[in-house]
Order: C-alpha cells, then sequence, then structure tokens
C-alpha cells in the first residue's frame, strides 16, 4: 500500500474492524487515515481500547451501523418482523426478547429527541458527533427520506448537559444479546 501511495495509485489507506496491534503495526509502515468499526450508544466496546489508540495516533475513525442496524431510530419493535432475508433475524440482539429490553435504549432517545425538536436517529447520530471531531459515522439507508434525516443530525447541537444525560441513563441500560451469533464471535473475537 506505501508503495502504491508513493506512486499516487492511492491516497489514502484505512482498515475494516482491525484490532489495536494490528492498527499499529501497519500505522508504523504507512500512515493509516481512518478505521471503520461498527460503534454506537449500542455498541461501545471501541470505548475500550480502539478510541484511545486512534486518538493517539492521529487517526480517524468512521463507525458504522451508528443506528444499531436500525434499532435505534426507533422504528423496530419487539414486533416487528423482518424478511426472510434479513441479516437481523439472524442476530442475538434482533431477538423479541432482546428488542423488548433494549428498548429503554430508544426511548431514552426518544425523549431527549422531543426536547430537540429531532428524531432518535438524529440523537443517536449527534451523539456520535459530540464524542470526538475526527469521528464520522456512515449510516446506511436506501431511502432518500431517511438520508435526508440523518444529514439533519450535524446541526443537532447537543449540549454538555445533554450529553451527560446520555451517558448517565445509557450506563444503567445493560444492552440484551450479543451482536452476533456465537459461532461469529468467535471467529472474530468480538
Amino acid at each position: 500500500m506505501k508503495d502504491l501511495i508513493h506512486k499516487g495509485k492511492v491516497k489514502h489507506f484505512g482498515l475494516s474492524e482491525p484490532g489495536v496491534q494490528t492498527i499499529r503495526r501497519a500505522h508504523a509502515v504507512q500512515s493509516v487515515t481512518a478505521v471503520q468499526n461498527e460503534y454506537s450508544l449500542w455498541w461501545r466496546k471501541p470505548e475500550e481500547e480502539l478510541l484511545p489508540a486512534l486518538e493517539e495516533l492521529g487517526i480517524g475513525f468512521v463507525p458504522f451501523s451508528p443506528l444499531g442496524r436500525g434499532f435505534l431510530t426507533g422504528k423496530i419493535s419487539e414486533n416487528t418482523t423482518f424478511d426472510s432475508s434479513d441479516l437481523r433475524n439472524t442476530l442475538p440482539r434482533f431477538t423479541p426478547e432482546a428488542r423488548k429490553a433494549n428498548q429503554a435504549l430508544v426511548d431514552l432517545l426518544g425523549e431527549i429527541a422531543k426536547r430537540k425538536k429531532a428524531t432518535p436517529a438524529q440523537i443517536a447520530l449527534a451523539w456520535l458527533l459530540a464524542q470526538k471531531p475526527w469521528i464520522v459515522p456512515i449510516p446506511g439507508t436506501t431511502k432518500l427520506k431517511r438520508l435526508e434525516e440523518n444529514i439533519g443530525a450535524a446541526a443537532i447541537e447537543l449540549t454538555p448537559d445533554d450529553l451527560r444525560e446520555i451517558e448517565t441513563a445509557a450506563s444503567k441500560i445493560k444492552v440484551q444479546g450479543a451482536r452476533y451469533p456465537e459461532r461469529l464471535e468467535q471467529m472474530t473475537g468480538r
């Protein structure tokens, strides 16, 4: 990659879901511009080791699934059914029981959204944007209306009091269900 960058064929170099050791080894050879990994109010493990390492090394972060695969939008309930081909059918966090238990997180976002005249999705994205200036979430959507809603999150200002409220309330909510089925969790080590 370093040779391709030197030749002008590649402008920037990023990694997807690497471990911290891999990031450090790669960055020692060629500056890593950005790292992609899951991160949201629903999955905060990157705060443990990944985010401190990225900050230390000056590497940007592009979190995928910033809306918890749609759960943090408030549009999914314990009664939601997914198409048979939908990946969420295989994810432990999307069992009806886990969705019911995790609803408290969506309710929290909904309360703040009402005060801010926003949507829960916008508050979830605004929370990510408020964490560090080098964090740029990448929500996925196939609908123009949702894209416009997501873009609106950039205009929402969460005050320090708002952020403390979210942090305090979220710290009391134990997210139920693993991110991936046990077999996949074991393979990826996440």
